[in-house]
C-alpha cells in the first residue's frame, strides 16, 4: 500500500510530535468549521446579496497575504512550533468578533473573523512546512502533504458537518464557545508537541536561520513550477467556492442555506478524499507533468458548471461538488508537495510563504472579479466566465513552465 493515507499512517507511528500536532490542529479546525457555518449562514438568513457572499470570500483569502509575510519573518527569529502557539492565542481572541456580529447584527463583525482566520493561517503556514520539513526525513515527506489535507478538511468535514447538523437547532453562542474550547485544546496540544519536539536529535540547520530571500531568476524550473500550481488552482478554484453560496441561492432560492452548507460539506468532503486515494509515488507526476493538472482542473470546472442547471436536484448537485473538490485537491497535494521536495529546510519557510502570498492574490483577483460580475450578471454567469478564463490563462501558463 503506497497511498498516501498508508504513508501519513506510517509516520504517525513514528513520530510523537506528528500525532500531537495532528491531534492540535484537528481540534481547532473543529472549532473553525463551526464558526464558518455560523458566519455564512448568519449571511444567508439575513439575506447577504450576492456580491457581498463572494467579499465574504474575498475577506477570508486576501488578509493571508500579510500573514504570511509576518509568518516568514517570523520563521528567522522563532521556532517554528512557538509561532504556532501565538496564532492560537490570536485566533481564541478573534472569536470576539462574531459574538459582537451576533449581539450587533454586524455583517462588519463577521467579516473581521474572516480577515482574522485568513491572516493566522498565512502566519501559520511557513512555520508549519518549516516544522515537516525539519522534523521529518526527504522519504516521508508525502505523510505532511496528506496531514495538510486531514487538517484543512477537518476543519468543514468535522465542524462544518457538525455545524450543518446544529445550526438552528442550538443557540449561536453554544457553537462559539465550541470553538473556544477547540482553541483551549489545541494549545495544550501544542505545547505537548514542542515538548517532544524538542527532545529530537538537533537538525543540521540552525533552530533560528537567518533571513532567507528566493529568488525567481535564480530557481530552478522544477521550483518554479512548484511556486505555481497553488496560485493556478486557486485562480481556478476561488471563484467557483466564493459563489457557492450565492449559486446556492439562484438554485434553491426558498431555502438557500438549507442547501449552501451540505455543499459546503460535500465540498470539504472531496477535499479530504482526493489526496488519500494518491499512490505517493504519483505525486511527482502530478506536479511535474500537464496532462493530469489540466485534467483534473478541467473535471473541477465541468462538475460545478453542471450544478445551475439541476434546480431541486441536491443529491446530484452534492455528488459534483464532491467529485470537484476530489480532482482540485490532488492539485493541491501535488503543490503543497512540490514545494516541501523542492526547497532545502533553510529556503523551505521563505518558499511556502511566498507561494501562500501568490495564492492568496490569484483568488483574491479573481473572486474580485467575480463579485462583480455576480452583482450585475448574477453568481451563474459570473463563475462560468471567470473559471473558464482562468482555466486558459493556466493552461498557457502551465504549458510555459513544463518540465
Amino acid at each position: 500500500m503506497n497511498t498516501l493515507l498508508y504513508a501519513l499512517l506510517s509516520a504517525l507511528r513514528c513520530h510523537r510530535w506528528l500525532r500531537l500536532l495532528a491531534c492540535a490542529f484537528i481540534f481547532t479546525s473543529l472549532g473553525n468549521g463551526l464558526t464558518q457555518v455560523l458566519v455564512f449562514g448568519l449571511l444567508l438568513e439575513w439575506q447577504a446579496p450576492p456580491s457581498l457572499l463572494t467579499l465574504a470570500w474575498l475577506f477570508a483569502t486576501l488578509p493571508g497575504f500579510v500573514g504570511s509575510l509576518l509568518g516568514e519573518k517570523l520563521c528567522t527569529r522563532f521556532a517554528p512550533i512557538r509561532i504556532l502557539i501565538i496564532t492560537e492565542l490570536l485566533g481564541l481572541l478573534a472569536l470576539l468578533f462574531p459574538l459582537l456580529g451576533m449581539h450587533y447584527h454586524s455583517i462588519t463583525a463577521l467579516l473581521a473573523v474572516q480577515s482574522c482566520e485568513a491572516l493566522l493561517s498565512g502566519m501559520s503556514w511557513p512555520a508549519l512546512t518549516l516544522l515537516f520539513k525539519r522534523g521529518l526525513p526527504e522519504p516521508e515527506l508525502p505523510a505532511a502533504t496528506c496531514l495538510e489535507h486531514v487538517i484543512f478538511a477537518s476543519q468543514v468535514l468535522l465542524g462544518t458537518g457538525l455545524g450543518v447538523l446544529l445550526f438552528q437547532h442550538v443557540p449561536m453562542a453554544v457553537l462559539l464557545a465550541t470553538d473556544a474550547l477547540s482553541f483551549g485544546g489545541s494549545l495544550l496540544l501544542l505545547y505537548q508537541t514542542g515538548r517532544a519536539f524538542s527532545g529530537k536529535p538537533a537538525p543540521s540547520e540552525p533552530d533560528t536561520p537567518q533571513a532567507v530571500t528566493v529568488s525567481w531568476q535564480s530557481l530552478t524550473l522544477r521550483q518554479k513550477r512548484s511556486l505555481l500550481l497553488l496560485p493556478a488552482l486557486a485562480a481556478v478554484g476561488a471563484p467557483a467556492m466564493a459563489l457557492l453560496p450565492a449559486l446556492a441561492q439562484q438554485i434553491q432560492p426558498a431555502d438557500a442555506a438549507g442547501m449552501a452548507l451540505p455543499l459546503l460539506f460535500a465540498r470539504s468532503l472531496g477535499q479530504l478524499c482526493g489526496p488519500l486515494l494518491i499512490n505517493k509515488e504519483s505525486l511527482p507526476r502530478y506536479a511535474g507533468q500537464n496532462r493530469p493538472l489540466l485534467l483534473c482542473l478541467g473535471l473541477f470546472f465541468v462538475a460545478y458548471a453542471f450544478i445551475p442547471a439541476l434546480p431541486g436536484k441536491q443529491v446530484i448537485a452534492l455528488g459534483l461538488i464532491f467529485i470537484a473538490h476530489l480532482a482540485s485537491n490532488i492539485i493541491f497535494a501535488a503543490g503543497t508537495f512540490g514545494v516541501l521536495s523542492s526547497f532545502a529546510a533553510t529556503h523551505i519557510s521563505a518558499a511556502s510563504g511566498k507561494a501562500w502570498r501568490w495564492q492568496t492574490v490569484s483568488a483574491s483577483v479573481f473572486t474580485s472579479i467575480a463579485a462583480l460580475i455576480a452583482a450585475t450578471h448574477g453568481a451563474i454567469q459570473a463563475f462560468y466566465l471567470v473559471s473558464a478564463s482562468a482555466l486558459l490563462l493556466v493552461a498557457a501558463v502551465m504549458i510555459r513552465y513544463r518540465e
